[in-house]
Protein backbone atom coordinates (compact mmCIF):
# COMPACT_ATOMS: atom_id res chain seq x y z
CA UNK A 1 0.00 0.00 0.00
CA UNK A 2 3.31 1.96 1.14
CA UNK A 3 4.22 2.35 -2.87
CA UNK A 4 0.99 2.53 -4.29
CA UNK A 5 0.32 5.54 -2.43
CA UNK A 6 3.46 7.39 -2.86
CA UNK A 7 3.20 6.72 -6.73
CA UNK A 8 -0.31 7.96 -6.20
CA UNK A 9 1.10 11.47 -4.52
CA UNK A 10 3.69 11.59 -6.91
CA UNK A 11 1.86 11.59 -9.96
CA UNK A 12 -0.79 14.77 -8.34
CA UNK A 13 2.85 16.33 -7.02
CA UNK A 14 3.64 16.18 -11.19
CA UNK A 15 0.17 17.59 -12.18
CA UNK A 16 -0.04 20.39 -9.22
CA UNK A 17 3.23 21.97 -9.10
CA UNK A 18 3.86 24.74 -11.99
CA UNK A 19 6.77 24.64 -13.81
CA UNK A 20 9.28 27.17 -13.46
CA UNK A 21 8.29 28.99 -17.00
CA UNK A 22 4.85 29.07 -15.25
CA UNK A 23 6.80 30.15 -12.02
CA UNK A 24 8.34 33.26 -14.07
CA UNK A 25 5.11 34.04 -15.76
CA UNK A 26 2.95 34.80 -12.50
CA UNK A 27 6.10 36.34 -10.34
CA UNK A 28 6.38 38.91 -14.30
CA UNK A 29 2.73 39.72 -13.64
CA UNK A 30 2.72 40.29 -9.90
CA UNK A 31 5.56 43.09 -9.60
CA UNK A 32 3.87 44.59 -13.12
CA UNK A 33 1.00 44.73 -10.41
CA UNK A 34 2.57 46.02 -7.81
CA UNK A 35 5.05 48.23 -9.66
CA UNK A 36 1.92 50.11 -10.57
CA UNK A 37 0.93 50.16 -7.09
CA UNK A 38 4.28 51.84 -6.08
CA UNK A 39 3.96 54.64 -9.01
CA UNK A 40 0.12 55.24 -8.38
CA UNK A 41 0.84 55.51 -4.69
CA UNK A 42 3.80 58.30 -5.42
CA UNK A 43 0.62 60.64 -6.12
CA UNK A 44 -1.18 60.29 -2.75
CA UNK A 45 -0.22 62.77 0.05
CA UNK A 46 0.52 59.45 2.19
CA UNK A 47 2.92 56.65 1.89
CA UNK A 48 1.91 53.18 1.73
CA UNK A 49 3.35 49.57 1.24
CA UNK A 50 2.90 47.20 -1.10
CA UNK A 51 2.45 43.76 0.03
CA UNK A 52 2.23 40.20 -2.72
CA UNK A 53 0.28 37.92 -0.19
CA UNK A 54 -1.84 34.62 -0.64
CA UNK A 55 -0.90 31.35 -2.28
CA UNK A 56 1.12 32.71 -4.53
CA UNK A 57 3.06 34.78 -2.57
CA UNK A 58 4.27 32.19 -0.50
CA UNK A 59 4.67 29.49 -3.46
CA UNK A 60 1.48 27.27 -2.44
CA UNK A 61 -0.60 27.70 -5.56
CA UNK A 62 -1.27 24.66 -7.94
CA UNK A 63 -0.68 24.53 -11.50
CA UNK A 64 -3.24 26.54 -13.58
CA UNK A 65 -4.13 28.87 -11.12
CA UNK A 66 -3.95 32.77 -12.04
CA UNK A 67 -5.02 34.59 -9.34
CA UNK A 68 -2.44 37.17 -7.92
CA UNK A 69 -3.48 39.39 -4.41
CA UNK A 70 -1.49 42.12 -4.02
CA UNK A 71 -2.25 44.48 -0.97
CA UNK A 72 -1.44 48.18 -0.24
CA UNK A 73 -1.08 48.48 3.06
CA UNK A 74 -1.82 52.08 4.91
CA UNK A 75 -0.58 53.96 8.24
CA UNK A 76 -2.99 52.47 11.07
CA UNK A 77 -4.36 56.39 11.53
CA UNK A 78 -5.76 56.76 8.12
CA UNK A 79 -10.20 57.46 8.74
CA UNK A 80 -11.81 54.22 7.26
CA UNK A 81 -13.64 56.61 4.45
CA UNK A 82 -9.53 57.61 3.20
CA UNK A 83 -8.11 54.10 3.41
CA UNK A 84 -11.56 53.63 1.21
CA UNK A 85 -11.16 56.47 -1.30
CA UNK A 86 -6.96 55.73 -1.94
CA UNK A 87 -7.68 51.73 -1.87
CA UNK A 88 -9.67 52.21 -5.07
CA UNK A 89 -7.44 55.26 -6.53
CA UNK A 90 -4.49 52.72 -6.10
CA UNK A 91 -6.74 50.09 -7.63
CA UNK A 92 -8.46 51.73 -10.52
CA UNK A 93 -4.76 53.11 -11.29
CA UNK A 94 -3.65 49.49 -11.48
CA UNK A 95 -6.47 47.63 -13.07
CA UNK A 96 -8.11 50.80 -15.52
CA UNK A 97 -10.53 47.83 -16.23
CA UNK A 98 -10.97 46.58 -13.02
CA UNK A 99 -14.60 46.34 -11.07
CA UNK A 100 -15.32 47.36 -7.29
CA UNK A 101 -16.17 44.15 -5.30
CA UNK A 102 -16.65 44.39 -1.77
CA UNK A 103 -15.80 42.39 1.73
CA UNK A 104 -15.71 44.17 5.09
CA UNK A 105 -14.41 47.53 2.49
CA UNK A 106 -14.34 47.79 -1.07
CA UNK A 107 -11.44 46.85 -3.31
CA UNK A 108 -10.60 46.49 -7.19
CA UNK A 109 -11.04 43.12 -9.33
CA UNK A 110 -9.30 43.06 -12.81
CA UNK A 111 -6.63 41.53 -15.14
CA UNK A 112 -2.99 41.83 -15.44
CA UNK A 113 -1.08 39.43 -18.62
CA UNK A 114 -3.86 37.01 -18.04
CA UNK A 115 -4.04 37.07 -14.39
CA UNK A 116 -7.01 37.74 -12.24
CA UNK A 117 -5.97 40.55 -9.75
CA UNK A 118 -7.37 41.18 -6.61
CA UNK A 119 -5.87 44.69 -5.68
CA UNK A 120 -6.78 45.19 -1.55
CA UNK A 121 -6.24 48.36 1.04
CA UNK A 122 -5.84 47.43 4.65
CA UNK A 123 -4.12 48.87 7.76
CA UNK A 124 -0.28 48.66 7.98
CA UNK A 125 -1.01 47.50 11.85
CA UNK A 126 2.14 46.44 14.14
CA UNK A 127 0.70 42.82 14.76
CA UNK A 128 -2.51 40.96 13.84
CA UNK A 129 -4.30 41.61 17.35
CA UNK A 130 -4.33 45.33 16.34
CA UNK A 131 -6.49 44.78 13.01
CA UNK A 132 -9.25 46.84 12.35
CA UNK A 133 -10.29 45.00 9.15
CA UNK A 134 -10.59 41.55 8.77
CA UNK A 135 -8.10 41.94 6.03
CA UNK A 136 -5.44 43.06 8.08
CA UNK A 137 -4.49 39.73 9.31
CA UNK A 138 -3.53 38.52 5.93
CA UNK A 139 0.29 40.01 5.40
CA UNK A 140 1.40 38.22 8.88
CA UNK A 141 -0.18 34.99 7.26
CA UNK A 142 1.97 35.31 4.62
CA UNK A 143 5.02 36.55 7.00
CA UNK A 144 4.81 33.71 9.07
CA UNK A 145 4.38 31.33 6.45
CA UNK A 146 7.01 32.91 4.36
CA UNK A 147 10.12 31.30 6.91
CA UNK A 148 8.47 28.07 7.75
CA UNK A 149 7.27 26.15 4.40
CA UNK A 150 10.32 25.25 2.63
CA UNK A 151 10.03 23.59 -1.10
CA UNK A 152 8.84 20.35 0.23
CA UNK A 153 6.38 21.42 2.50
CA UNK A 154 5.01 23.70 -0.18
CA UNK A 155 4.91 20.77 -2.77
CA UNK A 156 2.70 19.19 0.33
CA UNK A 157 0.28 21.78 0.63
CA UNK A 158 -0.31 21.84 -3.14
CA UNK A 159 -0.93 18.12 -3.26
CA UNK A 160 -3.23 18.77 -0.05
CA UNK A 161 -4.96 21.50 -1.86
CA UNK A 162 -5.68 19.33 -4.99
CA UNK A 163 -7.29 16.43 -2.22
CA UNK A 164 -9.51 19.00 -0.94
CA UNK A 165 -10.64 20.05 -4.26
CA UNK A 166 -10.98 16.25 -5.36
CA UNK A 167 -13.30 15.71 -2.41
CA UNK A 168 -15.13 19.15 -2.54
CA UNK A 169 -14.11 20.92 0.73
CA UNK A 170 -11.57 22.90 -0.32
CA UNK A 171 -12.54 26.87 0.21
CA UNK A 172 -13.52 29.25 3.30
CA UNK A 173 -16.47 30.91 0.95
CA UNK A 174 -20.09 30.38 2.84
CA UNK A 175 -21.30 28.47 0.93
CA UNK A 176 -18.54 25.78 0.46
CA UNK A 177 -17.66 26.04 4.43
CA UNK A 178 -14.23 24.15 3.73
CA UNK A 179 -10.83 24.27 4.28
CA UNK A 180 -8.94 27.53 3.41
CA UNK A 181 -5.64 27.88 2.06
CA UNK A 182 -4.06 29.38 4.86
CA UNK A 183 -5.84 26.34 6.87
CA UNK A 184 -4.11 23.83 5.06
CA UNK A 185 -0.84 25.51 4.80
CA UNK A 186 -0.90 25.50 8.39
CA UNK A 187 -2.16 22.09 8.82
CA UNK A 188 0.48 20.32 6.59
CA UNK A 189 3.12 22.43 8.74
CA UNK A 190 1.58 21.24 11.70
CA UNK A 191 1.90 17.52 10.92
CA UNK A 192 5.19 17.65 8.58
CA UNK A 193 3.65 16.41 5.33
CA UNK A 194 0.62 15.51 3.31
CA UNK A 195 0.95 11.71 4.25
CA UNK A 196 1.36 12.50 7.66
CA UNK A 197 -2.03 15.03 7.58
CA UNK A 198 -4.03 12.43 6.20
CA UNK A 199 -2.80 9.44 8.72
CA UNK A 200 -3.68 11.51 11.39
CA UNK A 201 -6.96 12.88 10.29
CA UNK A 202 -8.40 9.39 9.74
CA UNK A 203 -8.00 9.03 13.54
CA UNK A 204 -9.18 12.19 14.28
CA UNK A 205 -12.27 12.56 17.28
CA UNK A 206 -13.33 16.19 17.33
CA UNK A 207 -13.57 18.18 18.64
CA UNK A 208 -9.61 18.18 17.34
CA UNK A 209 -7.50 21.44 18.91
CA UNK A 210 -4.27 22.81 17.33
CA UNK A 211 -2.24 26.14 18.86
CA UNK A 212 0.95 26.19 16.97
CA UNK A 213 2.67 29.41 19.01
CA UNK A 214 0.57 28.15 22.49
CA UNK A 215 -0.84 31.23 22.82
CA UNK A 216 -4.80 30.77 22.35
CA UNK A 217 -6.89 32.92 25.08
CA UNK A 218 -10.28 31.68 23.92
CA UNK A 219 -12.00 28.41 23.95
CA UNK A 220 -14.25 27.57 20.55
CA UNK A 221 -17.14 25.84 20.30
CA UNK A 222 -16.47 24.29 16.72
CA UNK A 223 -15.30 20.73 15.66
CA UNK A 224 -11.81 21.90 13.73
CA UNK A 225 -9.91 24.61 16.19
CA UNK A 226 -6.25 26.20 14.63
CA UNK A 227 -5.64 28.96 16.69
CA UNK A 228 -4.28 31.81 14.34
CA UNK A 229 -0.66 32.04 14.75
CA UNK A 230 -0.73 35.61 14.44
CA UNK A 231 -3.95 36.12 16.48
CA UNK A 232 -4.39 34.47 19.35
CA UNK A 233 -8.04 34.76 19.72
CA UNK A 234 -9.11 33.69 16.11
CA UNK A 235 -9.28 30.22 14.79
CA UNK A 236 -8.87 29.74 11.30
CA UNK A 237 -10.95 26.66 11.06
CA UNK A 238 -13.88 28.57 12.25
CA UNK A 239 -15.68 28.59 8.64
CA UNK A 240 -14.91 24.43 8.58
CA UNK A 241 -18.36 22.82 9.39
CA UNK A 242 -18.38 19.46 10.97
CA UNK A 243 -20.05 17.64 7.78
CA UNK A 244 -16.94 18.99 5.54
CA UNK A 245 -14.65 18.05 8.86
CA UNK A 246 -16.25 14.50 8.77
CA UNK A 247 -15.93 14.43 4.96
CA UNK A 248 -12.51 15.25 4.81
CA UNK A 249 -12.06 12.56 7.53
CA UNK A 250 -13.65 9.94 5.32
CA UNK A 251 -11.74 10.43 2.26
CA UNK A 252 -8.76 10.25 4.32
CA UNK A 253 -9.42 6.70 5.42
CA UNK A 254 -10.71 6.21 1.71
CA UNK A 255 -7.12 7.23 0.48
CA UNK A 256 -5.01 5.07 2.90
CA UNK A 257 -7.31 1.94 2.03
CA UNK A 258 -7.52 2.58 -1.55
CA UNK A 259 -4.92 4.92 -3.36
CA UNK A 260 -5.89 6.31 -6.67
CA UNK A 261 -5.56 9.43 -8.79
CA UNK A 262 -9.89 9.79 -8.48
CA UNK A 263 -10.02 11.28 -5.66
CA UNK A 264 -8.04 13.88 -6.43
CA UNK A 265 -10.44 15.10 -9.52
CA UNK A 266 -13.29 17.44 -8.91
CA UNK A 267 -16.18 16.03 -10.42
CA UNK A 268 -19.79 15.90 -10.02
CA UNK A 269 -22.61 13.84 -10.78
CA UNK A 270 -24.76 14.23 -14.44
CA UNK A 271 -27.59 16.36 -14.06
CA UNK A 272 -31.17 14.41 -13.13
CA UNK A 273 -33.74 15.90 -15.97
CA UNK A 274 -37.24 15.84 -14.85
CA UNK A 275 -37.98 11.91 -15.26
CA UNK A 276 -35.15 11.28 -13.07
CA UNK A 277 -36.57 13.05 -10.20
CA UNK A 278 -39.93 11.76 -10.74
CA UNK A 279 -38.22 8.44 -10.42
CA UNK A 280 -36.62 9.38 -7.41
CA UNK A 281 -39.60 10.59 -5.83
CA UNK A 282 -42.01 7.43 -6.70
CA UNK A 283 -39.19 5.10 -5.72
CA UNK A 284 -38.70 7.21 -2.09
CA UNK A 285 -42.64 7.59 -1.11
CA UNK A 286 -41.99 10.40 0.17
CA UNK A 287 -43.65 14.18 -0.37
CA UNK A 288 -40.48 16.96 -1.26
CA UNK A 289 -41.91 20.46 -0.96
CA UNK A 290 -40.42 23.67 -2.38
CA UNK A 291 -40.53 27.00 -2.05
CA UNK A 292 -38.94 28.88 -5.76
CA UNK A 293 -38.04 32.59 -5.15
CA UNK A 294 -35.96 35.30 -7.08
CA UNK A 295 -32.79 35.39 -4.99
CA UNK A 296 -32.17 38.12 -3.36
CA UNK A 297 -29.34 40.86 -4.45
CA UNK A 298 -26.44 39.86 -2.01
CA UNK A 299 -23.09 38.42 -2.38
CA UNK A 300 -22.71 34.72 -1.84
CA UNK A 301 -21.23 35.42 1.63
CA UNK A 302 -24.81 37.11 2.78
CA UNK A 303 -27.09 34.98 0.57
CA UNK A 304 -25.54 31.42 1.97
CA UNK A 305 -26.12 31.95 5.83
CA UNK A 306 -29.42 33.42 5.23
CA UNK A 307 -30.51 30.33 2.75
CA UNK A 308 -29.68 28.20 5.43
CA UNK A 309 -31.21 29.99 8.51
CA UNK A 310 -34.28 30.16 6.31
CA UNK A 311 -33.68 26.67 6.13
CA UNK A 312 -33.51 25.31 9.67
CA UNK A 313 -36.66 28.21 10.22
CA UNK A 314 -38.96 26.38 7.59
CA UNK A 315 -38.35 22.89 8.80
CA UNK A 316 -38.22 23.33 12.38
CA UNK A 317 -41.70 24.62 11.45
CA UNK A 318 -42.58 21.87 9.15
CA UNK A 319 -41.69 19.31 12.30
CA UNK A 320 -43.92 21.09 14.36
CA UNK A 321 -46.71 20.96 12.55
CA UNK A 322 -45.96 17.37 12.25
CA UNK A 323 -44.75 16.87 8.85
CA UNK A 324 -41.75 14.90 9.50
CA UNK A 325 -38.83 16.66 7.27
CA UNK A 326 -36.65 13.50 6.37
CA UNK A 327 -33.90 16.06 4.65
CA UNK A 328 -33.50 19.24 3.32
CA UNK A 329 -31.61 21.82 0.79
CA UNK A 330 -31.02 25.13 -0.32
CA UNK A 331 -29.79 25.61 -3.83
CA UNK A 332 -29.43 28.81 -5.52
CA UNK A 333 -28.17 29.90 -9.34
CA UNK A 334 -25.68 32.17 -10.17
CA UNK A 335 -26.62 35.23 -12.59
CA UNK A 336 -29.85 35.32 -14.16
CA UNK A 337 -33.17 34.00 -13.36
CA UNK A 338 -33.37 30.45 -14.78
CA UNK A 339 -36.84 30.87 -15.69
CA UNK A 340 -36.57 33.46 -17.82
CA UNK A 341 -36.49 32.93 -21.77
CA UNK A 342 -33.39 34.48 -23.55
CA UNK A 343 -36.21 36.82 -25.69
CA UNK A 344 -37.52 37.80 -22.13
CA UNK A 345 -34.62 38.35 -19.41
CA UNK A 346 -34.95 38.59 -16.21
CA UNK A 347 -34.21 41.43 -13.62
CA UNK A 348 -33.90 39.18 -10.83
CA UNK A 349 -29.84 38.17 -9.40
CA UNK A 350 -31.41 34.01 -10.07
CA UNK A 351 -33.53 31.45 -8.50
CA UNK A 352 -33.09 30.31 -4.66
CA UNK A 353 -34.68 27.49 -3.44
CA UNK A 354 -35.78 25.95 -0.21
CA UNK A 355 -36.54 22.09 -0.52
CA UNK A 356 -37.60 19.79 2.09
CA UNK A 357 -38.92 16.03 1.90
CA UNK A 358 -41.42 14.91 3.98
CA UNK A 359 -42.30 11.47 5.66
CA UNK A 360 -45.72 12.47 6.02
CA UNK A 361 -47.74 13.72 3.74
CA UNK A 362 -51.03 15.24 5.01
CA UNK A 363 -52.57 15.27 8.77
CA UNK A 364 -55.80 14.80 10.09
CA UNK A 365 -58.32 17.36 10.21
CA UNK A 366 -58.17 17.82 14.44
CA UNK A 367 -55.31 17.73 16.18
CA UNK A 368 -55.00 17.31 20.24
CA UNK A 369 -54.07 20.03 22.06
CA UNK A 370 -53.15 19.50 25.81
CA UNK A 371 -54.24 22.18 29.16
CA UNK A 372 -52.94 22.02 32.41
CA UNK A 373 -53.58 19.55 34.90
CA UNK A 374 -56.82 20.04 36.63
CA UNK A 375 -55.43 20.68 40.44
CA UNK A 376 -53.82 24.01 38.95
CA UNK A 377 -56.86 25.76 39.41
CA UNK A 378 -56.62 28.90 38.09
CA UNK A 379 -55.08 27.97 34.49
CA UNK A 380 -57.09 24.79 34.62
CA UNK A 381 -60.18 26.94 34.92
CA UNK A 382 -59.03 29.12 32.29
CA UNK A 383 -58.50 26.39 29.82
CA UNK A 384 -61.73 24.98 30.47
CA UNK A 385 -63.50 28.07 30.05
CA UNK A 386 -61.75 29.31 26.66
CA UNK A 387 -63.35 26.26 25.06
CA UNK A 388 -66.31 24.34 26.64
CA UNK A 389 -68.83 26.69 24.17
CA UNK A 390 -66.40 26.06 21.25
CA UNK A 391 -69.22 23.83 19.11
CA UNK A 392 -66.03 23.25 16.88
CA UNK A 393 -64.29 21.07 19.16
CA UNK A 394 -64.11 17.70 20.97
CA UNK A 395 -64.34 18.30 24.59
CA UNK A 396 -62.48 19.80 27.12
CA UNK A 397 -62.72 16.36 28.58
CA UNK A 398 -59.89 15.16 31.06
CA UNK A 399 -57.29 12.63 30.27
CA UNK A 400 -55.02 11.51 32.61
CA UNK A 401 -54.40 14.45 35.19
CA UNK A 402 -55.30 17.16 32.60
CA UNK A 403 -57.87 18.63 30.52
CA UNK A 404 -57.63 17.80 26.75
CA UNK A 405 -59.22 19.12 23.50
CA UNK A 406 -59.27 18.01 20.03
CA UNK A 407 -59.34 21.22 17.64
CA UNK A 408 -59.47 21.78 14.51
CA UNK A 409 -56.00 21.84 13.07
CA UNK A 410 -55.11 25.12 10.89
CA UNK A 411 -53.64 23.44 7.92
CA UNK A 412 -53.60 19.78 7.23
CA UNK A 413 -51.05 20.05 4.36
CA UNK A 414 -47.42 21.35 4.10
CA UNK A 415 -48.87 22.74 0.86
CA UNK A 416 -51.49 24.47 2.79
CA UNK A 417 -48.84 26.12 5.12
CA UNK A 418 -46.30 26.81 2.65
CA UNK A 419 -49.20 28.78 0.91
CA UNK A 420 -50.17 31.07 4.26
CA UNK A 421 -49.20 33.86 5.52
CA UNK A 422 -47.78 32.10 8.43
CA UNK A 423 -44.83 30.80 6.43
CA UNK A 424 -43.66 34.74 6.99
CA UNK A 425 -43.46 34.42 10.71
CA UNK A 426 -40.62 31.00 10.79
CA UNK A 427 -37.52 32.13 11.35
CA UNK A 428 -36.22 33.60 8.28
CA UNK A 429 -32.77 35.31 6.90
CA UNK A 430 -33.94 39.18 6.73
CA UNK A 431 -33.14 39.28 3.14
CA UNK A 432 -34.74 35.52 2.39
CA UNK A 433 -37.92 37.04 4.40
CA UNK A 434 -38.05 40.34 1.75
CA UNK A 435 -37.83 38.27 -1.11
CA UNK A 436 -40.36 35.74 -0.16
CA UNK A 437 -42.85 38.13 1.04
CA UNK A 438 -42.49 39.73 -2.58
CA UNK A 439 -43.75 36.32 -3.70
CA UNK A 440 -42.32 32.98 -4.24
CA UNK A 441 -44.09 29.70 -6.23
CA UNK A 442 -44.84 26.83 -3.71
CA UNK A 443 -44.07 23.15 -5.67
CA UNK A 444 -45.38 20.03 -4.14
CA UNK A 445 -44.28 16.81 -5.28
CA UNK A 446 -43.82 15.97 -8.58
CA UNK A 447 -43.95 19.08 -9.27
CA UNK A 448 -40.14 19.74 -7.97
CA UNK A 449 -39.54 18.10 -11.59
CA UNK A 450 -39.94 21.83 -12.88
CA UNK A 451 -36.79 22.60 -10.94
CA UNK A 452 -34.69 20.02 -12.89
CA UNK A 453 -33.57 22.55 -15.98
CA UNK A 454 -31.90 24.75 -13.17
CA UNK A 455 -30.55 22.54 -10.58
CA UNK A 456 -30.38 18.99 -12.25
CA UNK A 457 -27.15 18.58 -11.19
CA UNK A 458 -28.00 19.62 -6.89
CA UNK A 459 -30.72 17.28 -7.45
CA UNK A 460 -28.61 14.73 -8.95
CA UNK A 461 -26.33 14.87 -5.46
CA UNK A 462 -29.30 15.23 -3.43
CA UNK A 463 -31.00 12.41 -4.47
CA UNK A 464 -27.88 9.72 -4.52
CA UNK A 465 -26.04 11.67 -1.84
CA UNK A 466 -22.02 10.41 -1.53
CA UNK A 467 -20.25 10.74 1.63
Amino acid sequence: MSDEFDAVVERVHERVSPDAEERERLQQAAETVMERARDAIADLPVSAEVIQVGSTARGTWTAGDRDVDVFVAFPPDLPRETLEEYGLEVGHAVLPEGREEYAEHPYVVGECDGYDVDLVPCYAVEDATAIQSAVDRTPFHTRYLDSRLDDALAGDVRITKQFLKGIGVYGSDLRTRGFSGYLTELLVLEYGGFREFVEAAADWHPPVTFDPEDHGTVSFDDPLVVVDPTDPERNVAAVCSATNVARFQHYARDLLANPRIGLFEASEPDPYDAGAVAVAIERRGTTPVALRFDAPDVVEDQLWPQLRKSLGGLTDELDRRGFDVLRSAAFATDGVDARASADMPSDATGDAVLLAELAVAERPAIERHDGPPVHVREHATGFYEAYEDDPEVAGPFVDGERYVVERPRAVTTAAEFLHSDALLDVRLGPHVESALDAGYDVLVGEEITELADAFGVELADYFDPKP
